[in-house]
Formats: C-alpha cells, structure tokens, sequence
C-alpha cells in the first residue's frame, strides 16, 4: 500500500522544563489529557488522565512523571494509543498544568507560578519516529496552565492533530473543566 493514511494510532507527547535553582522550590509541571465523547466533544471529559493515572481502558498512559524537572532531555512522557480508542471517544484535548499554589515560589507575592518563572520549558508530540508539532511556553508568560493540542475523530475513524498553544490563568483542578471549552 502506498499513499493511503489512515490517521495517527500511537502519538507520544512529551514535557520538558528546567530544574528551579538551587535553594528555591522545584518546578512540577504535568501533562494532562482530557478524552470527550462524539455526543459531547467540548463538554465534561469522559476521562481525564494525569500523573498518577492511566485511562480505564489503557489507551493513554503517563510513563514517567517528573515533579522537578531534572534528567536528560523530556521529563515527562504520555502515550496515547488513539487507534485502540472506543468509537464514541471523538476528541482528546492535551494540556500542562504548573503545580503550584502560590505559597512556595520563594517570591514571597503569594502569586502561582507561571510560564515566565519556568525556565527551559518545552513539548514535543511524536508519532513514532515523526515529530508532528514541538514548542514551548514563552509566548504564554503570565498562563500557569496551557493546551498544546488536541486529536479529533473524524467520520471515517481516523484521528488528526491540530495543535492549539493556549494560555490559561487558572489552578489545576479549574483547568481540567475548562481545558476542552470552545475557544
């Protein structure tokens, strides 16, 4: 067969962030995936998986999760099996979200942290050895959460990326419910 594509089946997105300085709170970002259904693609996700989870079904998982940012390269690392994904699972929206309640940034203001107080900052979403989309979080200085991308469904079953870098000033939990809203 050649020249027939059937859409993305397995996409890894991966994190990556600089370790704070010495002395001062580390820096815990996480990639969070939200899965919405074909009946409700911009409403409550149907599942929700971050650090510490994996989807019920075992299509997404997070296999490894850094709470400082420090190692070699990408810290943190998603699989999304979407080709393994049930038929009424019709888009899945990806996001990072800064840990952090405002308390331990050492700058005393009670301010969260944002992207402007993390350095090195990065993703990267792949599909074997292709890279679909790569960035960072420069152009979201003030957003302590962000959307990447986001996998749609279309009628014949295959999945697509369209990468979609938004800001959201936010907590975590405030950010899963709106993470997936029409923007």
């Amino acid at each position: 067969m050649t020249g027939v594509r059937k859409g993305l089946a397995k996409v890894e997105v991966a994190l990556r962030w600089d370790p704070s300085p010495a002395g001062t709170p580390a820096n815990d970002l996480d990639l969070v995936a939200a899965v919405y259904s074909a009946a409700d693609p911009h409403g409550t996700p149907v599942q929700l998986v971050h650090f510490g989870s994996r989807s019920p079904d075992g299509t997404i998982s997070l296999n490894r999760d850094s709470h400082t940012g420090q190692g070699f390269g990408y810290d943190e690392v998603m699989i999304l099996e979407l080709h393994r994904m049930p038929p009424e699972s019709a888009r899945v929206v990806i996001g990072v979200v800064i840990q952090d309640s405002g308390a331990g940034t050492g700058r005393g203001d009670g301010r969260a942290k944002t992207f402007a107080d993390v350095a090195g900052t990065g993703f990267r979403i792949r599909e074997g050895h292709t890279d679909l989309a790569q960035g960072d979080f420069a152009g979201l200085p003030a957003a302590t959460a962000a959307t990447v991308g986001e996998f749609t469904r279309d009628g014949s079953g295959a999945w697509s990326l369209d990468v979609r870098l938004a800001g959201f000033d936010t907590d975590p939990e405030s950010f899963t419910r709106a993470m997936g809203g029409v923007r």
